[in-house]
């Protein structure tokens, strides 16, 4: 399974939208419409899966983005990127209370535009992987698409330097800017590290001796610390 990021643009000035939107989808995301008021933004929330909303505080409407925000807060769940030509305290003050995930001031920088988006979908996808310790799965990044990938089908997880590579049932590598000691909170009580390099899944052991295991065909040395555990395999 494969999905991208879905952004919406909530802004009332088409221009600015749509140039926008051609800047986001650069990025390599995907921008199904750009709207121009609550009431349409609503409707598309409604009718499609939105993961991100970049939202101009100030629509020409009745109710504002901050309006939006607090509509996204109460029914949805999903971040939003506030959009703002008007920095005074007052408009900042008021829309902080709806805990956005960044503020993007106009005329916009496309790097700045970029940092704000990466910082907004990886602390999203940070917090679904969090979540998903409460099911069997987490999303993992490759190609600017997050793949779904169930604890089960990982065979292990390979340090490198400060990345980690983790190696899955249907050939697929993963590559995470993360290390193994943080990363193994996030995992299941049957991945254990077996050594300062490799975060091995127990359950697919095919062989093994009391100085490697061998999963998939690869051959992992095993610690001291690690060797008591496969001790306890022996009957």
């Amino acid at each position: 399974m494969t999905t991208t990021f879905n952004i919406l643009i909530v802004e009332d000035n088409v221009i600015i939208a749509d140039d926008l939107q051609q800047i986001i989808e650069d990025f390599g995301y995907n921008v199904p419409g750009n709207v121009i008021s609550y009431e349409k933004a609503v409707h598309f929330l409604q009718h499609h899966k939105i993961d991100l909303v970049l939202i101009d505080i100030n629509l020409a409407t009745e109710k504002t983005g901050i309006d939006l925000a607090e509509y996204i807060n109460l029914n949805l769940k999903i971040p939003f990127i506030f959009m703002t030509s008007n920095i005074d305290e007052q408009t900042i003050g008021e829309a902080s209370k709806t805990m956005p995930a960044a503020y993007l001031v106009k005329p916009f920088d496309i790097k700045t535009i970029y940092t704000s988006i990466e910082i907004a979908v990886k602390s999203f996808i940070n917090k679904q992987i969090d979540d998903a310790l409460l099911r069997e799965f987490l999303f993992l990044k490759k190609n600017n698409l997050y793949h779904k990938v169930k604890f089960e089908e990982i065979y292990f997880i390979k340090s490198d330097n400060i990345y980690i590579e983790i190696f899955t049932k249907n050939d697929q590598k993963f590559l995470v800017r993360n290390t193994l000691k943080e990363f193994i909170k996030k995992l299941p009580s049957n991945f254990f590290k077996c050594n300062k390099s490799f975060i091995i899944n127990t359950n697919e052991i095919e062989r093994f001796n009391l100085n490697y295991v061998f999963i998939n065909n690869e051959k992992i040395s095993v610690s001291k610390e690690f060797k008591p555990y496969l001790k306890s395999l022996l009957t």
